[in-house]
């Protein structure tokens, strides 16, 4: 009888333990589930970035995007602030006009308006005889006109008060003469992570002045 009863206890024991063997196995499978997704949302959210000896970006809010460096014989750290239009421009159907705020040790260095297309020639001189383009900007519901300083035909730098205008702009274009007429880029800059911004560049928004 005892041996009987051994036995009997013992496959009862084996059923349980396979049955909670058997429970756990959704368990597991939905962590798997639930890693690898994790793993996919982080890849997704990272965005090669296209120079050499720099991070792949993150997102900072919005559709801005923030790239990470160092420089390699100063050990200077520098973060990259990137913003893409929501449009192309007519001469690149393939490469969207973009905005790009650099700073070097928590310290604004540099605003850059990349049209995603060649310039044509500068049109005005700067305050020391520089080559500019003139362009309107548009900010929210105001409006500008700007001399932006010609880059070897291809970028225009902005100005610092311009730049921080975007910051915490909700509407954002730059009109700039084109061989077809005014081209015009549009951005969306909302969302940004503006605290971020002013940690890594010493930068906050500004308001803009009315005409």
């Amino acid at each position: 009888m005892k041996a009987s009863q051994f036995f009997s206890g013992n496959f009862r024991t084996g059923r349980s333990g396979n049955r909670r063997a058997v429970n756990m196995k959704p368990f597991i499978a939905g962590l798997t589930v639930i890693f690898i997704a994790g793993l996919l949302a982080s890849a997704q959210n990272r965005v090669a970035s296209p120079y050499q000896g720099e991070a792949d970006g993150i997102s900072v809010g919005g559709k801005w995007v923030e790239f990470r460096s160092e420089e390699k014989m100063t050990g200077h750290k520098k973060v990259r602030f990137e913003l893409q239009a929501d449009n192309y421009l007519s001469l690149s159907p393939d490469y969207k006009p973009r905005v790009e705020i650099v700073c070097t040790n928590r310290n604004y260095t540099y605003a850059d308006f990349n049209p995603g297309m060649p310039l044509g020639p500068p049109n005005r001189p700067g305050f020391w005889g520089q080559p500019q383009i003139e362009v309107m900007v548009r900010v929210d519901d105001t409006h500008h006109y700007h001399g932006w300083n010609w880059v070897r035909g291809r970028f225009l730098s902005m100005d610092k008060g311009t730049a921080r205008e975007l910051l915490g702009a909700q509407i954002f274009k730059v009109q700039i003469p084109g061989p077809r007429g005014p081209e015009i880029a549009e951005f969306s800059p909302a969302g940004l992570d503006v605290a971020r911004v002013k940690q890594d560049c010493d930068l906050k928004p500004k308001k803009p002045s009315r005409n």
